[in-house]
């Protein structure tokens, strides 16, 4: 039987890609009843009616998948942040930088819009930057317009499967549209009234760009903790999690507990206070979480 994957999900039809041919695919009944979604990004075994189309009969186990949005088998996750129109917001940027940890996902954060800060907003972009790189994470500064940063970005798409995704409006599709211009990917300005980009993009497609496939998703901007336990937590925060190794006490959640090594770095500034503040605001949310039956 072939096998391919999946790079588009639409309106009931997955379309399977099989040595550049694309095969556009039901998922059989089985699916349903074992309570199986196919997913963009899945490896599937087929079976072919003719050339073009086919039935899924088997989706291959995943190394990995997002809820939101909905998508399998991600090595990178490209967090997609404008500097301003919509301003940089750490909280956001901190709840996407979870949830990609959580599920074992490289995250690349990239900043857009560049062309449009001024002054001390640059220089304010440029100290975040620097202390989400102490945290350990790559930090792209970009822009759509003047191209700046791009050539940084090329390397990193290279023969990985990646996902854009940050809140709407950011810049998401104008990035696609310079790495490979050809997508004309239809862009939205921001809506004055609400703040906020219109959404542009209505479904999971994986793009070839290079020789790398990258997923440009619908813009959303509420995430929820729901798989994520207390425990978890301080291993999607890698400072965090470093600076745990010098917690007295084994399972320490870092906010009462004493000689704690998490708020000894904080109080040497090894830890940015915001960080610290987010990491406290999402345990008590988890904990806050009615329980699931």
């Amino acid at each position: 039987m072939p096998e391919g994957k999946i790079v588009k999900a639409l309106s009931g039809f997955y379309y399977v890609l099989e040595n550049d041919k694309l095969i556009q695919c039901r998922g059989r009944g089985v699916f349903r009843k074992n309570k199986v979604t196919p997913l963009v990004g899945d490896e599937v075994v087929f079976q072919a009616e003719n050339d073009l189309e086919g039935y899924i009969l088997e989706v291959k186990e995943r190394k990995n998948e997002l809820v939101r949005p909905p998508i399998a088998n991600v090595d990178q996750a490209i967090l997609v942040f404008s500097a301003v129109e919509p301003d940089f917001s750490t909280v956001l940027l901190d709840r996407f930088l979870v949830l990609v940890e959580f599920n074992h996902i490289e995250p690349l954060i990239c900043i857009t819009k560049m062309d449009l800060t001024n002054k001390d907003q640059k220089q304010k972009i440029a100290e975040y930057a620097d202390q989400y790189k102490a945290a350990s994470y790559e930090v792209i500064l970009t822009s759509s317009e003047t191209e700046d940063g791009i050539e940084q970005l090329n390397p990193h798409v290279e023969n990985k499967i990646s996902v854009f995704a940050g809140q709407s409006g950011v810049g998401k599709s104008s990035l696609l549209n310079v790495l490979r211009p050809d997508l004309e990917l239809k862009t939205n300005d921001i809506s004055s009234h609400l703040g906020r980009g219109k959404h542009t993009t209505r479904h999971v497609e994986l793009i070839k760009i290079g020789n790398g496939l990258i997923a440009d998703t619908p813009g959303f901007s509420s995430l929820e903790f729901t798989n994520i336990e207390a425990e978890d937590l301080t291993g999607c925060f890698p400072e965090i999690q470093r600076a745990s190794e010098n917690c007295k006490f084994r399972g320490c959640l870092h906010v009462t507990e004493p000689k704690c090594g998490v708020k000894a770095a904080l109080e040497s500034g090894e830890i940015p206070s915001y960080r610290y503040e987010h990491y406290v605001d999402f345990l008590q949310e988890i904990k806050d979480r009615k329980p699931r039956y």
